[in-house]
């Protein structure tokens, strides 16, 4: 655990070796597999009233020094719900898939994600083509040439996104935004599902303006746009910091190459292309074990409670190449410090002043 990521020694082993993605799959135990409905529903069950809970402290606190804390409870409650709606998608928590689906949609509403437009980008997409460039979109690099070529806000918005106070905007604008909000997915039910997110977004809203606003002296619209953001805004803003946080110290790090399509191999992308971290009890109590993320990506079908297990069957067999740290903040720090642009052809992450200049 904790230990630093070779890639040019892990690389050559894995050539040598010629692993599959096959392979890798069956090192996984069958019993990590299994996902009877009982336990899929009492961890909904228990993340929707621990969210219930949270909210509710947060829509009557009045005295300011509460709120740092609950929306920190508040943000880490959307998370949770949205690792259930996650592995719902997935197929890992439930077999029934109407029972998946219903479950699945009704855990993703607190983080405004529309169950099958998400299935498209994260699924078939994300999942498919991991830390592949011109096919993974999320946290997808730029190189030195495509960064000059950029126009002064162009510049300006990737300087923000890569910078450690960017993880947020990036979620939010690039992913939810654009991939979830303005674009509507080529899936059965996509447009239905943002009709239904967009629907819930503007009714929250529009109770928590107008209870927010009632005084003896009349309606304070002042008071209203407050509660809004306090119970809805701030913790929307602090989940999409979690999740672009998430995403990135899974998927970029200095000594994770993203490859060409000519280079790159499913076996690849899911072996090197993510990193397990052991977070804090207090952390993973809401996070659901899905920083345990390379099993996940071998095999989306392992519901999160298994994912332990999954990565010690990974590890009896392919010990030399997998990767555990404990330390996901700090390699976030290190990380958006030296990897802004990245070059395809030298396989290496650079800082902007040291990226190479094209011949």
């Amino acid at each position: 655990m904790g230990k630093p990521i070779n890639h040019a020694t892990t690389a050559l082993r894995f050539s040598e070796r010629r692993l599959t993605w096959k392979s890798i799959r069956d090192s996984i135990p069958v019993e990590a597999y299994e996902n009877p409905t009982l336990p899929g529903l009492l961890y909904f069950a228990r993340d929707l009233l621990c969210f219930g809970i949270v909210f509710t402290l947060l829509y009557r606190a009045e005295s300011w020094y509460w709120l740092p804390v609950l929306w920190l409870l508040a943000a880490l409650s959307i998370s949770s719900l949205f690792v259930i709606g996650h592995d719902a998608a997935h197929g890992a928590l439930f077999k029934n898939k109407r029972l998946a689906y219903w479950i699945g949609q009704l855990a993703m509403l607190p983080s405004l994600h529309a169950y099958n437009q998400w299935c498209y980008g994260h699924n078939r997409v994300h999942h498919g083509h991991t830390i592949k460039l011109q096919g993974d979109f999320v946290w997808h690099p730029v190189s030195p040439e495509e960064y000059r070529k950029k126009n002064w806000f162009g510049r300006m918005l990737h300087r923000l996104y890569w910078s450690p106070v960017g993880a947020g905007p990036y979620y939010l604008l690039e992913i939810w935004l654009k991939g979830m909000l303005l674009y509507t997915a080529p899936q059965k039910g996509a447009l239905r599902d943002k009709l239904l997110v967009i629907g819930f977004a503007l009714s929250v809203s529009a109770v928590l303006i107008y209870t927010g606003g009632q005084s003896p002296a009349g309606f304070d619209i002042a008071a209203g746009l407050w509660m809004w953001a306090k119970v809805f805004l701030v913790p929307f803003i602090g989940w999409n910091y979690t999740m672009g946080f998430t995403v990135y110290v899974h998927h970029i790090n200095a000594n994770i190459p993203w490859k060409e399509r000519s280079d790159w191999s499913p076996a690849y992308g899911q072996l090197f292309g993510t990193v397990n971290y052991h977070i804090p009890a207090v952390f993973n109590f809401f996070l659901h074990d899905i920083y345990i993320h390379m099993p996940h990506h071998v095999q989306v079908r392992i519901p999160f409670y298994n994912l332990k297990k999954a990565l010690a069957g990974i590890k009896s067999v392919y010990g030399d190449f997998v990767i555990e740290r404990a330390t996901p903040f700090r390699d976030y720090l290190r990380s958006t410090r030296a990897c802004k642009l990245f070059d395809s052809r030298t396989g290496r992450w650079y800082r902007y002043a040291d990226a190479p200049v094209a011949a």
